[in-house]
Order: C-alpha cells, then sequence, then structure tokens
C-alpha cells in the first residue's frame, strides 16, 4: 500500500489551532468591524517587534507590498532596479508596474540567492534600488549587499516573503534592508486563510507614505493627499495571522528539524542538497534539491504517492510577459529552473515521513 506524503498540509496545521482561530472568527464577527480596525493595528504591531522594526503596514498581498514600496521611494520610468533572475515572477513584476527597467541578476547557484558577485557590475547611473530576494527561507548575504548600496547612494528593499522567522547574523529577515515587502499567501510560513502581505520598515516617512498608498493616498478618511490605491489587510485575515504569528517560531524550529532529518537520510544521494551559508538560521519555507533528472525524479516520486513542486520551472525572462527579454543570456537562473525540485515540508512531518521520501529519492538513484 502506497504511503501518501502530501507537499504542506495545511488542513493539519489549521486544526492544531483551530479554536484561536475559531475565536478570531469569531471577535472579528462580533466587532462589526472589517476593514482598518483593531486587529490590523495590533498584528501590525505584533509583527513590526517580532521583525526588529518600527513598522508594519499591512497589505493585499505580496506583489502589493513590494509596488507600494518602490512608489514611496520614488521609482518610476528612467530608473533601473538590480533584482535576482532566479526568483518568483512577483519580484520582476513590481518594478515592471511601477514603470523601472529590470536588471537581472545571477544567482550562487548553490544557495540560489542573488550573486552578490554580479551586483556591483550591474549598478549603472539610473540604477535607483535593489531587491535581494530570501528564496526558500534562506536570507541573501545582506552585509555585503547593504555595504554597495551605501557606496552607491542605493535602497535596498528585501523580498521576505519566503523567509518569516529567518535570521541573518541574528537579526530577522525583514530588519535588513532599508525596507521590506512579505507575503501572507496561505502556503507561507506565516499564511492568512486567503491573500494578503506586509511592508517592515524603520524609516518613519516611508511608513507613513505606504499607508496612505494602500488606502486611496488617505490617513483620514475623505482626505486625499495622495493617488493611492486600495490594497489593504483586512481585519479577518489580520485575525488569522496574530494567532499563528503565536506559532510561528514553533513552527519554524519543527521545520528545521525536518530539514535536519533530509540532510542526514539523503547524504550521499543523487541529489544535490541545500546549502545554508554561515550566519544564515533559515525559515525552510521549502527544501529545494537539484538533480539534472528532476523531471524523471518527480515523476518517480509521484508514483510511489510523493507530492512535489517545482519551484520555478520557467525563469522569468522566458515568460510570455516579457517577450522582449526572451534572448537574455542568463544560463544559472536557466540550469536551475531545469533542475530544482521541492521535496514535502511541513511542520507536521515525522521521521519516518521523511524516511519515506529519502529513500525514494535513493532508489531512484539506484
Amino acid at each position: 500500500m502506497i504511503r501518501e506524503i502530501p507537499f504542506l498540509d495545511l488542513k493539519k496545521l489549521h486544526s492544531e489551532v483551530r479554536p484561536a482561530l475559531d475565536a478570531a472568527y469569531q471577535r472579528v464577527t462580533d466587532s462589526g468591524c472589517f476593514i482598518m480596525g483593531l486587529e490590523l493595528r495590533a498584528f501590525e504591531s505584533e509583527f513590526a517587534r517580532y521583525c526588529g522594526v518600527d513598522y508594519c503596514i499591512g497589505v493585499g498581498n505580496g506583489l502589493d507590498a513590494l509596488k507600494l514600496l518602490l512608489q514611496a521611494y520614488g521609482v518610476g520610468p528612467g530608473d533601473e532596479v538590480i533584482v535576482p533572475s532566479n526568483t518568483f515572477i512577483a519580484t520582476w513584476l513590481a518594478v515592471t508596474q511601477c514603470g523601472a527597467t529590470l536588471v537581472p541578476v545571477e544567482p550562487d547557484t548553490e544557495t540560489h540567492n542573488i550573486d552578490v558577485a554580479g551586483i556591483e557590475a550591474a549598478i549603472t547611473p539610473r540604477t535607483k534600488a535593489i531587491i535581494p530576494v530570501h528564496l526558500y527561507g534562506q536570507p541573501a548575504d545582506m552585509d555585503p549587499i547593504m555595504a554597495i548600496a551605501a557606496a552607491h547612494g542605493l535602497v535596498v528593499i528585501e523580498d521576505a516573503a519566503q523567509a518569516q522567522g529567518a535570521r541573518y547574523k541574528g537579526r530577522r529577515t525583514g530588519s535588513l534592508g532599508h525596507a521590506a515587502a512579505t507575503s501572507f499567501y496561505p502556503g507561507k510560513n506565516l499564511g492568512a486563510l486567503g491573500d494578503g502581505g506586509a511592508v517592515l520598515t524603520s524609516d518613519a516617512a516611508i511608513a507613513d507614505k505606504v499607508a496612505r498608498l494602500r488606502n486611496y493616498g488617505s490617513t483620514r478618511k475623505y482626505v486625499h493627499d495622495i493617488q493611492g490605491g486600495n490594497t489593504r489587510l483586512d481585519e479577518l485575515q489580520a485575525a488569522f495571522l496574530r494567532v499563528k504569528l503565536a506559532e510561528l517560531d514553533r513552527w519554524n524550529a519543527r521545520r528545521q528539524e525536518v530539514a535536519g532529518w533530509y540532510a542526514d537520510r539523503l547524504a550521499g544521494s543523487p541529489v544535490q542538497l541545500p546549502r545554508i551559508e554561515s550566519g544564515c538560521e533559515s525559515a525552510w519555507h521549502l527544501y529545494v534539491v537539484c538533480s539534472t533528472r528532476r523531471d524523471e525524479l518527480q515523476q518517480f516520486l509521484f508514483e510511489r504517492g510523493i507530492s512535489t513542486v517545482i519551484h520555478y520551472p520557467v525563469p522569468p525572462h522566458w515568460q510570455a510577459c516579457y517577450a522582449g527579454m526572451a534572448g537574455m543570456q542568463l544560463p544559472a537562473a536557466e540550469r536551475l529552473a531545469s533542475e530544482v525540485l521541492s521535496l514535502p515540508m511541513c511542520p507536521f512531518m515525522t521521521p519516518a515521513d521523511v524516511a519515506v521520501v529519502a529513500d525514494a529519492v535513493s532508489a531512484f538513484g539506484s
């Protein structure tokens, strides 16, 4: 009989905190306030404190968080923004939706994060910002990135959507750049029960600008100082996130355990394992291995009841929406897109679950 291993068991995760989620729902519905109320303010305060910054501004999703930050820093047509060539497409979309020009920099093929050595060479007089992504939950190498930015007068915006709770040299992601954007998509380590996102910063002026931009350009009802939009984290999602934030460190610690079990069981297997840089504590949002026979491996695991996902099968510059960049040579991103495979990663996996996955991976190699 096949023992099925899901990629991520959100039902089990939510069942563990179901009474608190139910109470949060009841609290919001009883309040009669569903937008921009006490739950949002409480979550913003709690998450800012957790990340080690002064301000958190809840918004509708992670893409909007990135876009609003770029707008708040005045990034627009004529400006260039350095981004990783290997990332989810939202990082790129935020830049082009502001009218700015993308400048992709290749990844370190061991960590899959942006290769710091490539950033300096990509800077021109038009460069305005750098967006390092903490991919799969591992922080990018932020100290040299910040040093480069300081030398050239650039803004650094962390894309921390996959790294809630991760640490770089003891500091939380979200507090490492000038500002950060994160996502509360349900599958994230800190996931809502719907879409959601947030901006994190200790810059009061930027926080104020983002707060206006998310709410029609207003901080007082019917008074609109700038031309803003409508992208707000609602009260229900904020209340649910407060419940899950209280569990985040515990769940991340379980992910760390699962990653350790994988490392032990997959040692000597035919796949390349994740490499975590010194000084980094990954949130282990994903456990990503590489194989030159990735598609065969994925099918082999599927036939044995093991769910996997490819993050990401098509690099951004090959997407139809960036057809004008299709001829760009980004071999590292292209290689990773053909080799990466995310194995099941969930706080509730057991050593036996990991053994099933690892033994199947090893069996494929033999």
